[in-house]
């Protein structure tokens, strides 16, 4: 099956970032009409001048997605200017890389709230409509890591893999309503969402990253391909199916770059 975004009404959290900018771009070019969120004013002044440059149709909406009345005026906000919505993407999250007894209380508060609940309450915000029409999807971007808990990134690892589970659980609940659930789960990307020693990491081979563009393209596709599932990245998308068979092999490999790893999120500040 393939699913054509043009005049598609789709809505995209988190779409200041390195990825969310270029899957903008990436859905604008195939026609797709946008409703674009940023949570701070300089992010949507960044997002307003994306869209007068590439002459979008798109909608700018500024929104704290962990509040409430917020993620219904972003709602009411796309529905007003174009009669509601067909897709939405839960893009938006947030990174601490440190171990875990190193870790801001806080942090773990808001890596839940911005990873998991945010995006479950957006979906709850936009689904009863989705329903009533029979139509429409659901996108969620999750990440390899939540398929592996991986060192040093424990609190993502626990909302991506809840932000997964929510999404097959989902995806089956929907079955035959016409309403399809797509996850996404690319490993490292080299934008500024991850922090200078996750980069460093990456300059040292300790980890993979891709180019934000190829992310986005190869989430439109997966949009386009009407895809349950896509895991971006090899080796990393065949460790995350074998951690689900094998875990003791994925810690076995993990275990010989543990100290080098420490090092680095033990420095972050």
């Amino acid at each position: 099956m393939s699913l054509s975004l043009r005049a598609q009404r789709i809505l995209l959290t988190g779409a200041a970032g390195g990825i969310g900018r270029e899957l903008a771009r990436e859905l604008a070019s195939r026609g797709a009409r946008l409703g674009l969120l940023g949570r701070t004013d300089a992010s949507v002044a960044s997002l307003e001048h994306l869209v007068a440059t590439q002459r979008m149709d798109a909608v700018v909406i500024q929104a704290d997605l962990t509040d409430a009345a917020a993620r219904r005026a972003a709602v009411a906000r796309m529905t007003q200017a174009y009669g509601g919505l067909d897709v939405l993407i839960n893009l938006a999250g947030v990174l601490d890389f440190r171990f875990f007894d190193e870790v801001d209380p806080a942090m773990i508060t808001r890596a839940l709230q911005v990873n998991v609940e945010a995006p479950m309450q957006m979906v709850r915000e936009v689904l009863p409509d989705l329903l009533d029409r029979g139509t429409g999807r659901i996108v969620n971007v999750g990440s390899t890591f939540g398929s592996i808990g991986y060192a040093g990134f424990a609190a993502y690892s626990a909302s991506k893999f809840a932000l997964r589970g929510f999404s097959q659980a989902l995806r089956r609940e929907l079955d035959g309503t016409g309403v399809g659930v797509t996850y996404v789960a690319p490993r490292a990307v080299r934008t500024a969402f991850n922090p200078p020693a996750v980069h460093l990491m990456a300059e040292k081979k300790m980890m993979h990253m891709d180019e934000p563009a190829w992310v986005a393209s190869s989430i439109v596709r997966a949009i386009e391909r009407e895809r349950s599932e896509a895991y971006l990245g090899f080796p990393e998308s065949l460790f995350a199916r074998i951690n689900g068979v094998l875990p003791s092999m994925v810690d076995n490999a993990l275990r010989k770059v543990l100290p080098d790893l420490a090092r680095h999120a033990r420095s972050t500040v």
